[in-house]
């Protein structure tokens, strides 16, 4: 753990901002450096599931096009002096940052969770849990 990169699951969100700073003061305290990853989740539709008005092919390009600003603006706001790589990938989330963690062979996974509860917990996939359940190495889950 202590001579293997962290890594940092982000979707971009307060609560993952709030994670990567337990990974920044992680990666600091190891000397180690940072992989921060963030999945896109397959195309299906509008949040109201209407009609695409672009191919999914499209759609999974712009997706994947806003993500990249979104972790530029990201890595432009970390400290120069700590080793950041970044990654996207492309599928089920708990899935694509178990294969990431393993691929990138991490020391430890840190991750937010949005602390969902009663039937938003039951109706919503709970990412960090899995991550947690299914991670061969250490999970610090932050709220």
């Amino acid at each position: 753990m202590r001579t293997r990169q962290i890594l940092c699951p982000t979707d971009f969100s307060e609560t993952a901002s709030h994670a990567l700073k337990y990974a920044i003061e992680m990666a600091n305290l190891y000397h180690v450096g940072l992989r921060l990853v963030h999945v896109i989740d397959q195309p299906v539709g509008l949040d109201n599931y209407q009609i695409l008005t672009v191919t999914p092919d499209e759609l999974s390009e712009i997706m994947e096009t806003a993500a990249a600003e979104q972790m530029h603006k990201l890595l432009a706001e970390l400290k120069k002096d700590l080793s950041v790589e970044s990654v996207i990938r492309h599928g089920v989330a708990h899935e694509q940052i178990l294969k990431e963690a393993e691929a990138a062979e991490v020391g430890m996974i840190v991750i937010a969770s949005h602390g969902r509860t009663g039937l938003s917990h039951f109706l919503h996939t709970n990412v960090a849990e899995a991550v947690a359940n299914g991670a061969k190495c250490p999970v610090l889950v932050v709220k």
